[in-house]
């Protein structure tokens, strides 16, 4: 057994094909070979990595749905049993007439955990999904707990301290970042791991699709907020990172002893949140 702490994860920054699962599902499995190579436990794919994103309406895009369990949970699952690793990815789920934009944690076990796109923006396939309908989770993935939501979702800060306050040690993003996003990319997601005292991940696509560029520059984020690790705007790329999830459970931080001490989460106010949680009054 690893005595360690340190766990190595990876983002693996791909060019999806919209429309061709199996073209995608062999690239997945062929990068996830290549990050367990390098020693990650944990590996995460893009935002619809499966099916790509750019579909032109709801019936274009249903037929390239899946459930969850289902053939590409099964695939992965057999490799993950094989690597001895964990794998994040998007996809569509199918529902019975109910479509989601997903995300599912598949591990050496099968499906761990998914998640269901919360907040939509009007863009892509997210402008004809249905909304996540299930609350934000934590799952054990190995020796970490994961927390994942979805691109658009990170934008609303309080999705990543509902993760926090659930006991993540990792926050998990499946993206895709077009042109005018660059400021997420930079600094969005550090922002979050800052504020929360969480390692973050975020694992976008590159590439052209129905007349949008994607930006890449996927990166790994530390407690502090830092960018340990990070990809460019435009190659397929793999980032890894050696994270010690005890850095996220510890939330106090001792700057100067008796001086200068801060925590996050103890120091909050909930009882003046109150309009953060109050129904939308404009649109």
């Amino acid at each position: 057994m690893n005595a360690s702490p340190v766990v190595r994860v990876a983002g693996v920054q791909m060019e999806p094909k919209i429309g061709e699962i199996d073209a995608n599902l062999s690239a997945i499995l062929v990068r996830l070979d290549r990050a367990a190579r390098l020693g990650a436990e944990l590996i995460v794919f893009p935002e619809c990595a499966l099916t790509g994103y750019g579909f032109a309406d709801r019936d274009e895009a249903m037929p390239f749905a899946e459930p969850i369990p289902g053939p590409s949970t099964s695939a992965i699952a057999g490799a993950c049993k094989e690597k001895g690793v964990y794998v994040v990815y998007g996809l569509l789920e199918r529902d019975g007439d109910r479509l989601f934009n997903a995300c599912v944690l598949v591990g050496p076990e099968g499906v761990v955990g998914s998640y269901r796109k919360i907040h939509l923006p009007y863009l892509g396939v997210d402008r004809f999904v249905d909304p996540g309908d299930r609350p934000f989770a934590v799952h054990q993935a190995g020796r970490l707990k994961v927390g994942m939501h979805i691109c658009y979702d990170a934008g609303f800060p309080e999705s990543c301290r509902v993760l926090a306050l659930l006991g993540a040690d990792l926050l998990v993003l499946p993206t895709n970042w077009p042109t005018h996003a660059e400021c997420a990319a930079e600094h969005m997601m550090a922002t979050r791991a800052m504020e929360n005292v969480v390692f973050a991940i975020a694992v976008n696509r590159i590439g052209e699709e129905r007349g949008f560029q994607f930006i890449g520059r996927s990166s790994i984020m530390s407690p502090g907020g830092d960018r340990i690790a990070f990809a460019s705007h435009s190659e397929e790329e793999i980032v890894v990172a050696d994270i010690d999830p005890t850095q996220s459970r510890i939330k106090r931080q001792v700057r100067v002893s008796g001086k200068h001490e801060i925590n996050r989460i103890a120091d909050r106010r909930p009882a003046f949140y109150g309009p953060v949680v109050e129904p939308n009054l404009a649109e």
